[in-house]
């Protein structure tokens, strides 16, 4: 039986949180038009968000904006909240809209107990929407997928990089970062 599912839209979605049927504090984010429960942060990984932040944003300095777990609107019916973006510079830093996929050059997810979701689920989402460069940071297994060239129904290359193996940005090739940059030391 085939189940037609109405989906919402972003405005819908903004709508709900200010009519307060969302809280805005209730950890969900709007994906292909459905309302879907963001996991629990361990330590491991909002240290691990940090440290990215810290470690792009010293890297890139003042040529992007580096967002870290705040909204960018892909089309009219997700807006995902992913752990970091690295957006174009606004000089109104996006007061007036979320960044969109023309504005983005890299999106990462940090995974612990969350990589098939991150690299199948959200991967076919971003891929859709056409963002070039997509990591998603193993820090259980310690390592790098590496995810490019986006089709519609997903990315067409995906590499997988070990803590010693360098990366570059698409958008920015001069800067390297060794996956190990990344990680937590190992203890």
């Amino acid at each position: 039986m085939i189940v037609d599912i109405r989906r919402l839209t972003v405005e819908e979605y903004h709508r709900m949180g200010e009519l307060g049927i969302l809280d805005p504090n209730e950890p969900v984010e709007l994906i292909e038009g459905q309302v879907i429960q963001k996991p629990m942060k361990g330590t491991r990984h909002t240290s691990t968000v940090r440290r990215l932040e810290n470690l792009l944003r010293n890297r890139l300095g003042d040529r992007v904006f580096v967002i870290s777990q705040d909204p960018v609107q892909l089309n009219d019916y997700s807006e995902p909240e992913p752990d970091i973006a690295l957006v174009r510079p606004d000089p109104l830093y996006y007061e007036d809209h979320h960044p969109t996929p023309r504005e983005i050059y890299l999106i990462i997810e940090v995974a612990d107990s969350t990589l098939k979701r991150d690299r199948e689920f959200k991967g076919t989402v971003y891929a859709k929407a056409g963002i070039t460069d997509y990591w998603v940071l193993d820090i259980s297994d310690r390592q790098l997928y590496v995810l490019r060239e986006p089709q519609e129904n997903g990315y067409q290359r995906e590499a997988i990089l070990r803590e010693n193996d360098p990366i570059s940005l698409l958008a920015f090739p001069d800067v390297t970062i060794a996956v190990a940059e990344m990680l937590s030391p190992v203890v």
